[in-house]
């Protein structure tokens, strides 16, 4: 019976591997958010609440299991198990029949363990605590009314009723399935967790409010079904009410006893951020529109899981697992002793970095504050490991009857070294994020406005706001008098994006929506110009005068007539590429709601063989994902911003308006796009931020191909090449030394290489491949910014041309039936797309190349390989 306990407790050890596993290759891993999030919560903590509610029932109502009644216990947690996989397998790959198997697997284990609950209560003596098995069973009656919903969310909603079911499902799960739960369990087990008597108003208050909580938990269903936040929120309020009547009862344990093991402190540390995530998500709910709703639910979804669930659940488990295993104090002691290790360090880094991470704090910085936090949780699951084996181990000696080693005093769990110790760890991780990026992190540039002129100093400070907004600096100017010492306080008072200012050598830190700085020039002496350093931003007129009297202005630098430089024959043309972009076009999945997660991440990548060039990406590639569905599908992108500015997303495939789903985000936080594909062809997205040139330009754009209803004719190969333009501020040849991309030459139109799929020349070491005889399908994009293409295969010829919807030639065949025609080149202006299908009857080595043949030059070449 032991070790099938002890495998039962090995269940959530697996499950919360899994979701460390999940967040450590959290970019490579799709719906990565909504998995460790579910990992967690459907994993471990349901795992845990079929366990352990079924052991305080007992426990209360002083029955004993038999081995059939264990082998029934196995079995539900069997099909429970199941239930979670399926629908883990269901929700990343889109497979709706997954999860809704896999749902209703979980919902029948949860109701038979509920029935038993039912049967055993009716059979018991009547005693006391019977209120808290009432408990088990109403949250046992909550699971499937979430489930349900949860599997509705699957199928794929539009925005209204996806942010109504989102609402219903985690909130009769969180409130419903697990709150309950947890208000049943504390009634008796906080105390023995503080190992003290219990507040005699525990069993009475928890009589009085169990009502209530239900109540509330469908009065916030209700309001997220009619569409009517406002109700909604008066649930959420309602059930935070009911909680501070009936938590009146745990204070008095709490005060004659404080906290003095990791146990008591982790449960009350998950206790206080139920709290706090309970009224976020009142005013998340009540303050968002139906798309920021969704979009913003990711920061609730940290607040639950990091500060409730998985403090609840490892301070549970840390009290539990010595406790049950038995043989007495001593092997209680022995577990008990595993389990604090480390405690005071691991709470205050969960704790204080949950709360450093919901700061505006840089990207980089969350990151490493991220992996620390991690890094603490993940610590409890080898000291699991070790506890249960300690307290196996010393019970063990004690059947053996081998004396008890003398333990001294147990003392309390927490130290002034861990508290040093933690908030060390803590400042560590920030520093490195800073050191990672120091300009987004606010560390200004030292350094003197401009050289010195020999002036005398009048004693006079002139001091002037300046706010950063629209793109421009509001005031665009200060004037002063030679000698007099100037000050800039400069605001972002733009909602999306960073900002800062640079005028002469100094600079203040990159601003956040919001924050401020003041930027002190000293003595002037002479005229200066300012800008934003951003890139882009000051082509878009984000300039600053410093006019001082009798001085000429200075000049900011103004748009080139020819390029500043030459890189357009930059690299080594024999050297071999790092990598290459895939062409092949991905295959058409039978799903109809398609899901992907769209990270922007600002990386160095090679462009050029041998050339290196900061590109701005989605998911980090030259060039963005190739996405493809039918009419008719749903696509649901989650954007997440890890970029150092602010970025967006704007899918033509879409018809929405634009300020909703295609607005910009600042760094570190996420959206929900979701549209309806209603028209085929092959669509381009891209980033929309201002200046719309520069992102596109620096690697921020990829196609969508949209397939009729009735599908297209089989090819036996497709290839995708999506063609851009590179300006290159400087000739890196590594990645430590790329550099943004030079925002003066977009503005110029004066490209250095234009590339297919973000390399040029990758497919001249790489070339494509096919067969004679072969039917081929080309699908091209013009991702511009400013050039078009003429796509041509030198040799080859086109009896097949689809462009923006339409066919002008199928298999040789005309529009107005004519027959025997053919095509040289597919023409497409910026943002168009289409394809070409072309047999290419002999073996040889064809160029692919853009007609315009400058371009060609500069990189849009390659080959076709038939054999």
């Amino acid at each position: 019976m032991r070790r099938r306990r002890s495998l039962r407790d090995y269940a959530v050890l697996v499950w919360l591997l899994a979701a460390a596993v999940v967040a450590v290759a959290h970019r490579w891993v799709p719906e990565s958010t909504w998995l460790m999030v579910h990992l967690v919560a459907l994993g471990a903590l349901t795992h845990s609440v079929m366990v352990w509610s079924a052991h305080f029932t007992a426990a209360l109502l002083k029955t004993r299991d038999d081995d059939a009644t264990r082998r029934r216990a196995d079995v539900r947690l069997g099909v429970l198990a199941a239930g979670s996989l399926l629908v883990f397998a269901g929700v990343p790959t889109a497979q709706w029949w997954l999860v809704v198997v896999g749902a209703t697997a979980v919902s029948a284990a949860v109701l038979w363990h509920g029935a038993v609950l039912v049967r055993d209560l009716r059979r018991a003596l009547p005693g006391r605590f019977r209120i808290c098995i009432r408990y088990y069973v109403a949250a046992a009656a909550c699971l499937p009314v979430g489930a349900a919903f949860g599997a509705t969310l699957a199928w794929g909603l539009d925005d209204r009723w996806h942010a109504a079911f989102l609402v219903a499902h985690t909130m009769t799960m969180l409130l419903g399935w697990i709150g309950l739960t947890v208000v049943g369990t504390f009634v008796t087990f906080w105390p023995t967790v503080l190992r003290t008597r219990m507040d005699d108003r525990a069993e009475r208050l928890a009589k009085q409010v169990l009502p209530v909580l239900l109540a509330s938990i469908g009065v916030v269903i209700l309001g997220s079904m009619l569409g009517v936040r406002a109700v909604s929120v008066a649930g959420l309020v309602l059930y935070a009410g009911a909680l501070i009547w009936w938590g009146r009862c745990l204070v008095a344990p709490l005060r004659a006893k404080p906290p003095r093991e990791f146990a008591a402190a982790s449960i009350l540390a998950g206790a206080v951020w139920a709290c706090v995530a309970i009224i976020a998500t009142a005013v998340h709910v009540g303050r968002s529109d139906d798309v920021e709703l969704a979009s913003g639910y990711p920061m609730l979804a940290t607040l639950w899981v990091v500060g409730f669930l998985l403090q609840l659940v490892t301070g549970a488990l840390s009290y539990l697992l010595p406790s049950v295993i038995g043989g007495g104090p001593r092997v209680v002691r022995a577990g008990a002793a595993e389990f604090d290790r480390f405690a005071t360090v691991r709470l205050v880094v969960i704790n204080g970095g949950l709360i450093a991470w919901l700061t505006p704090l840089p990207s980089w910085v969350k990151v490493t504050v991220s992996v620390l936090v991690l890094a603490a949780l993940a610590a409890f699951l080898p000291l699991m490991v070790r506890g249960i084996r300690a307290s196996v181990a010393e019970r063990r000696r004690a059947v053996a009857g081998v004396p008890a080693a003398e333990m001294p005093e147990r003392r309390s769990a927490f130290t002034g070294d861990g508290l040093v110790a933690g908030v060390a760890a803590l400042a560590i991780a920030i520093s490195v994020g800073v050191g990672l990026d120091p300009a987004a992190a606010g560390v200004a540039t030292v350094g003197s406005a401009a050289a010195p002129v020999a002036v005398a100093e009048t004693g006079t400070t002139v001091r002037v706001q300046v706010a950063a907004r629209d793109m421009r600096f509001v005031p665009a100017s200060v004037e002063a008098q030679p000698g007099d010492r100037v000050i800039i306080e400069l605001v972002n008072e733009d909602p999306t994006t960073v900002h800062d200012l640079l005028v002469g050598t100094v600079r203040t830190p990159r601003l956040a929506p919001g924050e401020r700085a003041e930027l002190d020039l000293g003595i002037v002496g002479q005229s200066m110009a300012g800008w934003c350093t951003v890139v882009g931003h000051r082509q878009m007129g984000m300039t600053f005068d410093v006019v001082v009297a009798g001085s000429p202005a200075a000049e900011a630098g103004a748009e080139p007539a020819a390029p500043q430089h030459s890189h357009q024959g930059a690299g080594d043309p024999d050297a071999e590429l790092s990598a290459v972009v895939d062409p092949v076009a991905p295959a058409l999945t039978p799903e109809t709601v398609r899901r992907y997660e769209f990270r922007v991440t600002e990386v160095p990548l090679e462009v050029a063989p041998g050339v290196w060039q900061r590109r701005w990406t989605f998911n980090g590639g030259s060039v963005g994902p190739t996405l493809r569905g039918r009419v008719g599908d749903t696509f649901e992108i989650t954007l997440i911003n890890d970029g150092s500015m602010g970025h967006s997303i704007d899918f033509h495939a879409s018809a929405l308006d634009p300020t909703g789903p295609m607005r910009t985000i600042a760094p570190g936080e996420r959206l929900t796009y979701r549209f309806t594909a209603n028209r085929a062809g092959v669509w381009m997205y891209h980033c929309s931020t201002m200046p719309m040139s520069a992102h596109i330009a620096a690697g921020m754009h990829g196609a969508v191909i949209i397939e009729p209803e009735a599908g297209l004719p089989e090819v036996d190969r497709e290839y995708v090449l999506v063609q851009s333009e590179v300006f290159l501020a400087d000739a890196a040849a590594t990645a430590e030394d790329a550099t943004d991309l030079d925002a003066d030459a977009v503005l110029g139109e004066h490209p250095d290489k234009v590339v297919f799929n973000g390399v040029a020349n990758q497919y001249d070491q790489a070339p494509l491949v096919a067969r004679t005889g072969e039917r081929v399908r080309f699908w091209v994009l013009d991702a511009g910014p400013n050039r078009a293409t003429s796509f041509h295969i030198v040799g080859a010829q086109f009896d097949t041309v689809y462009r923006e919807g339409g066919y002008l030639l199928k298999e040789g065949v005309d529009p107005f039936g004519t027959t025997g025609g053919g095509a040289q080149v597919l023409a497409l202006a910026p943002a168009e797309g289409g394809f070409v299908e072309l047999e290419i009857p002999e073996p040889g080595r064809y160029p692919v190349v853009s007609h315009v043949m400058v371009d060609a030059e500069r990189g849009a070449h390659g080959y076709v390989e038939v054999s």
